[in-house]
């Protein structure tokens, strides 16, 4: 990450990874497609070659959604016991769109708190 030469307003990390938007100026938006994120800025020109989610938002998605859709079965299994084909057409779509839906959130979200807390690869200090 370059430092900044021109003065933007501070905004809300969490606002703007929500809603796929710059993490600096709010404006251009983060992806170019569902979860690709794109080269540039188009409103202020910010480099997006800094932001790496790694495997993050995916880790949150698996915990996240996995407890709620097992959550779900088990509960509809011990209180209405229906048969093993209702399971899948209930909660094989249901996990789909809520695993592909998080996912593009929490990543937008780690990339602008990456961005807005200067979080970069860790480097040794060679001491002189």
């Amino acid at each position: 990450m370059s430092d900044d030469k021109a003065i933007w307003p501070p905004i809300d990390p969490i606002s703007a990874g929500l809603h796929g938007r710059c993490p600096r100026c709010g404006e251009g938006k983060l992806f170019s497609s569902f979860l690709t994120v794109g080269k540039r800025c188009y409103n202020c020109g910010l480099d997006y070659s800094f932001a790496d989610a790694g495997d993050g938002p995916a880790v949150f998605v698996i915990l996240i959604i996995g407890f709620i859709v097992v959550g779900l079965a088990l509960w509809m299994e011990v209180t209405l016991s229906p048969p093993l084909w209702l399971h899948f057409i209930l909660w094989i779509p249901l996990a789909l769109v809520l695993c592909l839906t998080a996912l593009r959130l929490i990543k937008g979200v780690l990339i602008t708190l990456q961005y807005s807390k200067k979080a970069a690869e860790g480097r040794l200090d060679s001491g002189q």
